[in-house]
């Protein structure tokens, strides 16, 4: 007796290139360009923090979140995006934002809409978690291709009413994974502007939002803000993970409504699993603090500048705006992981791992995913034999 809601999942895009690729000799010294592990130093005194405090590793942590944490992730919102939000109302402490986009579904969708099975919008390409969620709550995931037509983000504006009369919760990621593509005010305006009229949420995953060339991506907090939207038409998901290089940390937040952060630390309450408190006492600091995220921009956008130099010649390139992925085009995905890592050693991670097959087809069968993480020297290396082996 098991569930079927979970029957037809796909094998996990990190297994799946396992079984491609594993099963043969690679052509080169391996460079590793598939998983978004950021690969900066962070700050020093980060261990330092802990330690301090390590005395605290016998105590249960705080469900909510200590104090101090979630003032000081409110105090950085304030800075970055110019909203003020009320550390015991605004606020949900998270163990990793994956946590949060994940329960989230569990404690704000509703289980029918105008009488049906509610819809969620997801992004395709999409993080894996958005559609586990939405089927964990027999949701019907509903995918939106994003490709150069629609500027590598999701066209919301072509879904007919019906659709839109069942639509529960609608994930957006903006800067986008894989693409690095930026959402503006006014795009944020508009998606608002569906979600008022036909009552849905909006799920806001952010996580790249410190990661960029010149410009900070406009937030939808931000937009919701001055729209004067329904506070609790908006739940905003960040992390130190990208902005910090503290991936293995797990400190994240959801940042919403009274009512919605009110059902979320319920439902966590029972079902979570809260940042251990000397991880939490760190990450006090690590918010508060931006030199070190003005490095690891500025590593990043020497990056971009090397893959503009190398790639920029390639038809189809395309530079990102923001993140620090390439999503690179190439006539099969498979294929071409297939041979660059028999031919090279260069590992990277077909785009159709990272999308399901729609109406229209799979939107990223016909590309690759490169992450900048490493080093500039190692990601231009990697980049080079890329080049000479697919584009030459």
């Amino acid at each position: 007796m098991f569930p079927e809601r979970f029957s037809n999942l796909p094998e996990y895009a990190f297994p799946r290139l396992r079984s491609l690729l594993d099963a043969h000799p690679a052509g080169g010294e391996a460079v590793h360009m598939t998983i978004g592990e950021p690969q900066h130093a962070f700050p020093d005194w980060v261990s330092d923090a802990i330690a301090e405090h390590a005395g605290e590793f016998r105590k249960y942590p705080q469900n909510e979140g200590l104090p101090e944490l979630n003032g000081a992730m409110c105090d950085w919102i304030a800075r970055r995006f110019g909203v003020t939000l009320n550390p015991d109302q605004n606020i949900m402490a998270l163990n990793g934002t994956r946590e949060g986009l994940y329960n989230a579904m569990m404690a704000l969708c509703p289980e029918t809409k105008g009488g049906k099975t509610p819809i969620i919008l997801l992004p395709n390409p999409f993080y894996q978690c958005y559609m586990v969620a939405a089927l964990s709550v027999g949701a019907e995931p509903m995918f939106l291709p994003t490709s150069t037509e629609t500027g590598f983000l999701p066209d919301f504006d072509s879904l007919s009413e019906d659709v839109l009369n069942r639509v529960a919760v609608a994930y957006m990621c903006s800067p986008s994974n894989p693409q690095g593509a930026v959402a503006s005010a006014g795009y944020w305006r508009n998606l608002l502007a569906l979600a008022e009229k036909y009552d849905f949420k909006i799920f806001a995953d952010e996580c790249y939002s410190e990661i960029y060339r010149d410009t900070p991506p406009t937030g939808a907090l931000e937009v919701a803000d001055r729209t004067g939207a329904d506070p609790e038409r908006v739940v905003v998901f960040n992390s130190l993970s990208k902005r910090s290089n503290l991936a293995g940390m797990r400190c994240g937040f959801a940042a919403t409504g009274p009512e919605s952060t009110k059902r979320i630390r319920l439902l966590r309450s029972y079902a979570g699993a809260p940042l251990p408190n000397p991880l939490q006492r760190a990450a006090v600091r690590v918010w508060a603090d931006e030199a070190h995220v003005e490095e690891n921009r500025r590593l990043y956008q020497e990056k971009y500048t090397v893959a503009d130099d190398i790639l920029g010649d390639v038809p189809g390139y395309r530079s990102p705006q923001a993140g620090f992925f390439l999503w690179l085009p190439v006539e099969d995905g498979e294929e071409a992981a297939l041979k660059l890592w028999t031919e090279t050693g260069v590992r990277v991670l077909p785009g159709a791992y990272l999308s399901q097959d729609a109406p229209g087809g799979n939107p990223g069968k016909q590309y690759i995913r490169a992450a900048m993480v490493a080093p500039k020297d190692e990601v231009a290396h990697g980049l080079t034999r890329l080049r000479d082996c697919l584009y030459r």
